[in-house]
């Protein structure tokens, strides 16, 4: 269980969580001021942002810069991750959970750079952030979301375990406007389930 003090969590708690399996090619850890480069870089493509609900087109360096400030801010059931390549150190995407309304469910989120889609890093990272969050954080339930369009987030979710929940609609800043969304969840019984299943391999 993490340590609380008025609402917040001692920083050690929030250490990236022990990956899945050994042979994985990511790790996560928290984003840094070194990383504003490749951040911007990466984070500055529409077809990044369309996907996601708050991400900015353009992506500038103030926003680089706000990311790495909010991810150092310990908050009760959240966390926020730069997906790195093991064999680099080299940051490639972002990861998260949180809260997105007080008292309301836990959602994760993720991106990669264009240059890294396609080969199940994001799979690899959201594994890891799920047992983050499941094994640091009293929560019940995780919920995560992706765009019909979007295939590939929608296999990412349902390789880490999320069911299919319903469809809805959300406002994308990247996108323009509202777009419809399927959405997912995972529960703590679930997880377990899953875990235990996998060591029993």
């Amino acid at each position: 269980m993490v340590v609380e003090s008025d609402g917040l969590l001692d920083e050690s708690s929030l250490a990236a969580a022990p990956l899945p399996q050994e042979a994985v090619r990511v790790r996560l850890d928290k984003p840094r001021m070194d990383d504003l480069a490749d951040m911007v870089f990466l984070a500055n493509n529409k077809k990044v942002a369309a996907n996601l609900s708050t991400m900015p087109h353009p992506f500038t360096l103030e926003d680089a810069r706000s990311l790495v400030a909010k991810s150092a801010l310990n908050q009760l059931h959240s966390a926020t991750f730069a997906i790195r390549l093991k064999i680099t150190g080299r940051l490639i995407g972002i990861t998260r959970y949180a809260n997105v309304e007080p008292e309301g469910p836990v959602h994760v989120g993720y991106w990669l750079g264009e240059p890294f889609w396609g080969q199940g890093l994001a799979t690899e990272a959201v594994h890891a952030l799920v047992d983050h969050a499941f094994t640091y954080h009293d929560i019940a339930e995780l919920q995560g979301s992706c765009r019909v369009t979007n295939p590939a987030s929608r296999r990412v979710l349902v390789k880490s375990g999320f069911q299919y929940r319903d469809q809805a609609m959300i406002r994308s800043i990247g996108a323009g406007g509202s777009v419809p969304i399927e959405r997912y969840t995972l529960e703590r019984a679930v997880w377990k389930s899953l875990k235990r299943w996998g060591q029993g391999r």
